[in-house]
């Protein structure tokens, strides 16, 4: 049997460099309504009518047998209404939260609901009033903040145990140590699912009636971005309907889930939604080409100085990197006058953003060429000219910090950014290097074998003992459907002298590819102590992580399966 045969069911969660190598699965988000956009096709999907979530499935893929026809699935991206967060804005509004503002120009069904809840009574109510006091905040924006946070990360009712592991939770959720307990008896006492079940057919109209809006936000920029983005149960994008929150947009990021909280279809928000959904789209791509950027990293220090800077950027170069990115397509997908273009190309560099100005003047490039964004990003940041870019920069006159916003004041962006590893010591500090590992990793997503073989040779050539070279190289041997020789090389990074000890994200790939070796070889011993391996390396991936984890199960599976 072919190695990409037997192997194709390990492949659910692949490498930065070899997403086009790997099978995967559309799994709709968990929801009781709503409706889910197919980004990839393009399909503008109707909303659910029935009050029940549309769960969408990508075709089955190819023969994994011959990799060069795969095509790419497709993503669901969801539009829906959570039970979760609808208890925590009850729970929130039984506290007091708001209970001296005006309801005059709210929404009817939002003041119903808050003057039902603050007389309800009894002792989970009391306690979760205690507690919201002892918890309180100045600022009414930043306890709303917090509660929104853990309503997103929220598990099912009723005990609303956070979904994620604690080290990755957002540490406004952790601030709110205790709160799913007492969440928990609140709505069980107060019957808080059936009051959920009379809701429903008014969650479900606003959701209805946003369809369109979101879909063409979605239809424009994934085909403007010519994306097929690869599903994956880790990277997640939600809309979340809540007219209990008001008239505010909410836009939230904790790592690979990206979610949105819109009170209901009333002046959708389009620039915020676009903005968010080019965020879930491109921030991946300045962490997996990581060594690229580097090149422009002159640029952000200099950047990092003005004070309109936003402060979680000023250390974190690969999201600045994207934040101008996603600036300069919206400048595309904008209807703007030239005056108006101008003006915002003003703007984001007196505010610090200055590589919005060139990676918009090479967007044409990218638009005149084939490859989607994720293929043709290298050669996007490889057109600017960093000494050009520099003189312009050195004159800028940035401008002064404006007054502190105060969490308060209408919509807010919170984001707990997926920090990028630094870039390993084993990329040398050679700008020639650089491009010809990129190129390696473009012709291996495109599974051009030679010309990638021929890029990464030129590494080797200079530095015998690279390992994203040599990892190139083991990639270009699973292509060529050469088993011997990937075990070899993958072999060589993961044991002895030449290991990629240096290289987290090489290491644990390593490991796991010469897992699925083994395992196509029938030998499930040595296949599991690579996968093990591939856990204990520090530092590594969490895709890594997540392709060790599946391949654990897998194989205990097919043992289970085998015995007699």
């Amino acid at each position: 049997m072919d190695l990409f045969e037997k192997n194709a069911k390990h492949r659910a969660v692949s490498d930065p460099l070899n997403d086009s190598l790997r099978h995967t699965r559309v799994r709709s988000l968990p929801a009781k309504i709503g409706f889910s956009i197919i980004a990839g096709l393009f399909l503008l999907l109707p909303a659910a009518p029935s009050g029940r979530a549309q769960k969408v499935k990508s075709p089955p893929p190819p023969p994994a047998a011959r990799p060069q026809r795969e095509t790419a699935p497709t993503t669901s991206i969801t539009v829906d209404a959570s039970e979760p967060m609808f208890a925590t804005m009850c729970a929130l509004l039984a506290s007091g939260f708001e209970a001296n503002v005006s309801a005059e120009n709210w929404r009817p069904l939002r003041a119903q609901l808050r003057d039902r809840m603050q007389h309800q009574q009894g002792p989970a109510v009391q306690a979760i009033r205690e507690y919201y006091k002892q918890h309180d905040s100045a600022d009414p924006g930043a306890a709303l903040s917090r509660y929104l946070w853990f309503g997103l990360v929220a598990g099912p009712a009723p005990d609303f145990k956070p979904t994620m592991r604690r080290e990755d939770l957002p540490p406004e959720v952790l601030a709110l140590e205790g709160f799913n307990e007492l969440l928990s008896k609140y709505y069980q006492e107060q019957n808080i699912h059936q009051l959920w079940r009379q809701m429903q057919p008014a969650y479900n109209a606003e959701i209805e009636r946003m369809h369109e809006a979101v879909s063409q936000i979605v239809f424009v920029a994934t085909g403007y971005l010519r994306a097929m983005n690869q599903p994956s149960e880790q990277r997640t994008f939600t809309i979340i309907v809540e007219p209990l929150v008001g008239h505010i947009t909410n836009v939230r990021n904790f790592g690979d889930h990206y979610a949105i909280v819109l009170s209901g279809a009333e002046d959708i928000p389009a620039d915020v939604v676009r903005h968010a959904y080019l965020h879930f789209m491109l921030d991946p791509l300045p962490l997996r080409y990581s060594h690229v950027i580097a090149v422009k990293r002159p640029l952000f220090e200099k950047a990092a100085r003005a004070p309109r800077l936003a402060s979680d950027l000023k250390d974190d170069y690969p999201s600045f990197f994207a934040e101008c990115l996603v600036r300069a397509v919206e400048l595309k997908l904008r209807r703007m006058s030239p005056g108006e273009r101008d003006a915002a190309l003003e703007r984001n560099d007196a505010d610090g953003y200055v590589l919005v100005r060139p990676l918009f003047a090479a967007l044409p490039k990218f638009e005149g060429a084939e490859p989607s964004m994720e293929l043709f990003f290298p050669d996007l940041v490889r057109s600017v000219d960093v000494a050009t870019e520099l003189k312009r920069v050195s004159t800028l006159p940035f401008a002064s910090a404006d007054r502190q916003r105060s969490t308060s004041d209408l919509s807010v962006e919170e984001v707990a950014r997926r920090r990028a590893a630094a870039m390993p010591g084993t990329v040398p500090n050679d700008a020639d290097a650089i491009a010809a590992l990129t190129e390696g990793e473009r012709r291996i997503a495109e599974k051009n074998a030679r010309a990638a073989e021929a890029s990464f040779q030129k590494v080797v050539a200079k530095y015998p003992d690279q390992p994203r070279a040599w990892y190139g190289l083991g990639l270009v041997a699973l292509l060529d459907h050469d088993g011997p020789r990937a075990k070899e090389v993958f072999g060589r990074l993961t044991a002895g002298e030449h290991a990629a000890t240096s290289d987290p994200m090489v290491l644990a790939w390593s490991h796991i590819y010469l897992a699925r070796i083994y395992d196509g070889e029938g030998q499930p011993r040595q296949a599991e102590a690579e996968y093990q391996a591939a856990l204990t390396v520090e530092g590594g991936p969490e895709q890594a992580r997540q392709a060790a984890q599946k391949g654990l199960a897998d194989t205990a599976r097919e043992k289970s399966v085998e015995r007699p």
